[in-house]
């Protein structure tokens, strides 16, 4: 996605907010190259932690150590591309009216003209894919777009729908790498949807008291 709002500095956790929505983007859009499972098998993860994250990095890790790029290529066809459909169908209006190509797209793409977006030409997936959606956060944060403004997107158009979609490729048939991707992104976006949460509600404190 491209963007007009402008560049600011961020936060080291404001990064790494980005740094994880870009990472689940990356591995929703494709099955991950050899350098992304390199990458990923080598992460250190603290072994005496027991948060939902932590375990849910750790499982990554070992996925991505056991996996390979053929596998995951004919994994990742099965669960989202099919011979018809994918046991996965990643778009906001299936999981919200059962159909393709309805409502939340059309409200997402009226958001997204808000916001400055336009889709690559490159992409031919409607923007109510998952991996478009998380890419917006990404830049949102990257390029300094108020907490507010990340709020609101994310409770419009993500905390509908994603975290089942998540939960689901966790236990999706033929999810073995993407079962642990899974619950990486269920647990990042529940922790997400508290973090934006807070930000609204002291942002409609202030303006209470003002």
């Amino acid at each position: 996605m491209n963007s007009l709002i402008q560049t600011a500095p961020m936060t080291d956790e404001d990064a790494l907010r980005a740094d994880i929505y870009a990472l689940l983007a990356s591995l929703c859009r494709s099955h991950p190259s050899t350098e992304l499972l390199g990458f990923l098998s080598q992460m250190e993860v603290d072994p005496t932690a027991s948060n939902s994250m932590t375990k849910a990095w750790e499982f990554l890790r070992l996925a991505a150590e056991r996996a390979n790029t053929d596998q995951l290529e004919d994994e990742y066809c099965t669960l989202f591309i099919g011979i018809t459909q994918g046991e996965l169908t990643p778009f906001a209006s299936w999981y919200l009216t059962g159909s393709l190509m309805e409502a939340p797209l059309i409200e997402l793409r009226s958001d997204l003209e808000l916001l400055g977006f336009s889709r690559k030409d490159e992409v031919k997936e409607p923007e109510d894919h998952i991996a478009l959606q998380l890419e917006v956060m990404s830049q949102l944060i990257q390029q300094g777009a108020s907490r507010e403004r990340q709020a609101v997107f994310y409770q419009r158009h993500i905390d509908p729908w994603a975290k089942q979609l998540f939960a689901d490729m966790t236990q999706a048939p033929s999810a073995v790498f993407y079962s642990a991707v899974g619950m990486l992104g269920e647990a990042f976006l529940h922790i997400e949807s508290l973090y934006l949460q807070k930000r609204l509600d002291s942002v409609q404190s202030v303006h209470l008291r003002g």
